[in-house]
């Protein structure tokens, strides 16, 4: 019988000791986590109700329920996504299959990632000149959705290339040489097995949306409105937004309205994010490698 050699043991020791390091970070980050929705719940819990969730704010916001929030939050998100999710796929692909590697590729890409370190207010002041302003389009939902998905293309490009290029070569080659030209190779093969890398930057992309406060607040989000918006070129008002008013700005809320606020934001971006882990799952049980 062969037995390990002392190096081989030493280098299992190793192992077991980076791993448990691991698991410990694993814990100190995620039992904290766990503390704060914990703390959300016990506190915002007494105000949770039908009518907290489908009524209006009333007496000043003061009383009453979050509505129009939670469907101002729909809109920007929805159109958020529907502007940065199809051109940050659009750009990943043609920086991953068609444009070559060169000087001015590689310049492209770190500006793009540079732009996702850039601090929510200076997109802000971006979407007011550029949005309200120069496009005239008025604070609006418009104009704030338009103004997040510019703050969440670079995290869609970044994590779509990065699963583009997760693709192995020999799947592109082997599609080429059965006569496929490079759209369909693309379409049928390299897409397909790249779902998981683009469903992960949607979601940063939603759940950073549903969060923002500073991006939305000169560029479309409103401190109270009385009615619900029915189209793309009205206000609308924000969990975060309200969040933040309820919290900093109005007196007399009761102490459980702005816990039951951020535990309902909180909520809205598990449920994104389970789906998201769900669909992932499905499609990384699809592939074949």
């Amino acid at each position: 019988m062969f037995s390990a050699s002392q190096e081989l043991i030493d280098k299992r020791l190793r192992e077991e000791k980076f791993k448990t390091a691991l698991s410990l970070l694993t814990v100190v980050i995620f039992f904290p986590a766990l503390a704060i929705i914990a703390w959300l719940f016990v506190k915002g819990a007494p105000a949770l109700s039908y009518e907290f969730l489908f009524t209006d704010p009333v007496k000043g916001m003061t009383a009453g329920g979050i509505f129009p929030t939670i469907v101002g939050t729909m809109w920007l998100v929805s159109i958020c996504v529907l502007i940065s999710c199809p051109l940050g796929v659009l750009a990943a692909i043609y920086l991953s299959e068609y444009a070559k590697d060169n000087a001015s590729t590689r310049f492209i890409r770190l500006c793009i990632l540079n732009l996702a370190g850039v601090p929510s207010i200076v997109h802000a002041l971006f979407g007011l000149g550029a949005f309200v302003l120069f496009l005239k389009m008025g604070t609006s939902i418009l104009a704030a959705s338009c103004t997040l998905a510019v703050m969440n293309l670079p995290v869609i490009i970044t994590s779509t290339l990065e699963s583009l290029q997760a693709v192995p070569k020999s799947f592109r080659e082997a599609s080429w040489n059965v006569g496929a030209s490079k759209l369909q190779t693309i379409l049928n093969i390299v897409l397909p097995n790249s779902i998981p890398g683009i469903l992960t930057g949607l979601v940063f992309a939603v759940s950073r949306a549903a969060g923002e406060t500073a991006a939305i607040l000169f560029t479309g989000v409103a401190f109270y409105l009385p009615f619900l918006p029915v189209n793309v070129f009205e206000q609308c008002m924000s969990l975060s937004m309200h969040l933040f008013t309820i919290s900093t700005q109005v007196v007399g809320v009761p102490e459980a309205y702005p816990y039951a606020t951020a535990l309902v934001l909180i909520s809205f971006v598990l449920i994104v994010n389970s789906l998201s882990v769900g669909m992932r799952w499905y499609f990384r049980s699809r592939r074949k490698w």
